[in-house]
C-alpha cells in the first residue's frame, strides 16, 4: 500500500502483509504526524462478488454464499419492502433489521453484514451519526436509502462525506414497471457497493481551515490538475478536494457528468468543507492557486492563456466525434501547461477522459488514477491503467496526499 502524509506529502510504502487487525498506526518520518490506516478485511464480500460475477456470466449462483445485508430504517413498512426486494434475489440474504442506529451497531457485531442499507431520519440515533460510528469502528459498504438522499441534496453530500458509498431515494409504493425498475436499481446498488474495498484513513489532527481572500488572491497558479469524474464522482471528490493543502500554487479543475444545477449545489457544499476554495467554473475566470473550479460536462470548459494569465474559457465549437468534455478539458490543460499539467481519472464509466489523459502524458504531464478497488464504478479507471503508464494509482482517500506531494515537488 502507498500512503501519502496529508500534512507534508511524504510517501510511505506499507507492506500490506504487515497490516494486522482492523487498523495500523504509525508516525510520518518527516513531520511526525500520527496516521491511522483502517481497512476492512479484504475477504469481506468476496463470496458475494463472486456470486454477482457468476450471475452476470451464467445466471447461476448455486453453491456460492449470498451477500449478507443489514437493513436499517425506522419505518416497519419500508423495512418490509426492502427486505422483500433483497430476498427476491437468491444471491442476497437479510441478516438483520434495525429501527435505529443504536440497534444497527449492536446487530452489526452479531450479523457481520457485507452491505448496510441505511436511513437518515431515525429516533435514538440518526443515520449520519450511525454512519460515523460504522466507518470508525467497523468500516462496511453502506448505501443510503432515504427520502432525504436525492440528487444534489445536502444530506446526500453529508452521507458521502462520512463514508457512504452510494445513495438512493426510498422506494415508492407504485405498481407496474416503475416499481420493478426501483427494485432492480436497489439490487444493482447493493451489488455495486459490495464490490468496493472500504479503506478509511483517519488523521488525529487536521490542519485548520484558512481561506482568507487576500492570501488566495495573491497565490499564483503555476500548475493545473484536471479531474474527470462521472458516475460515483461526488463521493470520490469529497475524499480528495477537502484534503488538498491550501496555499500551494496549483489550480484544480473538475468536470462532473451531472446536471449544472446539481454541480451548483455540490460546489457550495464542497467549498464549506474544504481547506482550499471551491468555485463554479465560469467563462473568463482567471485561475488562482489554491482553488478548485467545478464544471458540468454539458458546459465544455477549457484552460487557455490570455495576456499570459491562465483562464477558463467556454468552448462553443462542436466536439470532435468520440470525445467528451473531460477529454477536451484535459487536452487544453496539456497543450497549455505541458509538464506542469496533471490528469486525474476518478470513478466512472465510459471513455470520456481517456483521450485527454493520453495528451497530458504525451506532453510530459503527470497521471493519477483512482485505484479501481476503491471505485464504485471501475470501468474508466481500469481502462486508463490498462492503456497508459500511470505514475500514481491510489485510492480516493490517499489521492490528496499524492497530489499535494506532486504540487510541492513542482514548486521547488
Amino acid at each position: 500500500m502507498i500512503l501519502f502524509c496529508e500534512e507534508c506529502g511524504t510517501r510511505h510504502d506499507i507492506e500490506e502483509d504487515n497490516l494486522k487487525g482492523s487498523s495500523y498506526k504509525f508516525a510520518c518520518h518527516t513531520c511526525n504526524e500520527t496516521l491511522i490506516v483502517s481497512l476492512v478485511a479484504k475477504t469481506r464480500g468476496k463470496n458475494a462478488q463472486a456470486a454477482m460475477q457468476a450471475k452476470n456470466a451464467h445466471g447461476d449462483t448455486t453453491g456460492l454464499e449470498p451477500l449478507r445485508v443489514l437493513v436499517v430504517d425506522d419505518s416497519k413498512m419500508i423495512r418490509r419492502v426492502l427486505c422483500d426486494i433483497i430476498k427476491s434475489d437468491p444471491g442476497k440474504q437479510v441478516v438483520g433489521e434495525a429501527e435505529n442506529g443504536k440497534v444497527a451497531i449492536e446487530l452489526m457485531r452479531q450479523s457481520k453484514p457485507d452491505v448496510i442499507t441505511l436511513d437518515i431520519n431515525m429516533p435514538v440515533m440518526d443515520g449520519l451519526t450511525t454512519l460515523k460510528h460504522i466507518m470508525i469502528s467497523n468500516p462496511t459498504p453502506t448505501v443510503m436509502i432515504s427520502a432525504l438522499t436525492q440528487e444534489g441534496a445536502t444530506e446526500t453530500f453529508e452521507a458521502l462525506k462520512y463514508g457512504a458509498i452510494d445513495f438512493l431515494p426510498k422506494p415508492k409504493q407504485v405498481k407496474g414497471g416503475d416499481l420493478k425498475s426501483q427494485q432492480e436499481e436497489i439490487l444493482r446498488k447493493i451489488d455495486l457497493v459490495a464490490n468496493v474495498q472500504i479503506e478509511s484513513i483517519r488523521y488525529l489532527r487536521r490542519p485548520t481551515m484558512d481561506k482568507r481572500q487576500d492570501l488566495t488572491d495573491a497565490l499564483e497558479c503555476e500548475s493545473v490538475l484536471a479531474f474527470g469524474a462521472s458516475e460515483g464522482g461526488y463521493g470520490a471528490l469529497l475524499n480528495v478536494i477537502p484534503r488538498l493543502a491550501p496555499h500551494l500554487p496549483a489550480a484544480y479543475v473538475a468536470v462532473l457528468h451531472q446536471a449544472p444545477q446539481h454541480v451548483d449545489a455540490f460546489s457550495r457544499y464542497l467549498d464549506q468543507c474544504s481547506q482550499i476554495k471551491v468555485e463554479r467554473a465560469t467563462d473568463g475566470t482567471r485561475l488562482k492557486g489554491g482553488t478548485c473550479y467545478l464544471a458540468a460536462s454539458s458546459e465544455r470548459f477549457i484552460v487557455g492563456k490570455d495576456s499570459d494569465k491562465l483562464r477558463l474559457k467556454i468552448d462553443t465549437g462542436s466536439l470532435p466525434e468520440g470525445l467528451g468534455a473531460i477529454d477536451e478539458l484535459m487536452t487544453s490543460v496539456a497543450e497549455t501547461l505541458r509538464n506542469r499539467s496533471a490528469g486525474v481519472i476518478l470513478t466512472g464509466t465510459g471513455d470520456d477522459g481517456l483521450e485527454g489523459f493520453s495528451d497530458i502524458i504525451r506532453e510530459g504531464g503527470t497521471a493519477f488514477v483512482q485505484d479501481p478497488v476503491s471505485c464504485l464504478f471501475k470501468e474508466t479507471p481500469t481502462a486508463a491503467i490498462n492503456l497508459y503508464t500511470v505514475e500514481y494509482m491510489v485510492s480516493d482517500k490517499q489521492m490528496a496526499g499524492a497530489i499535494n506531494a506532486f504540487v510541492r515537488s513542482l514548486a521547488h
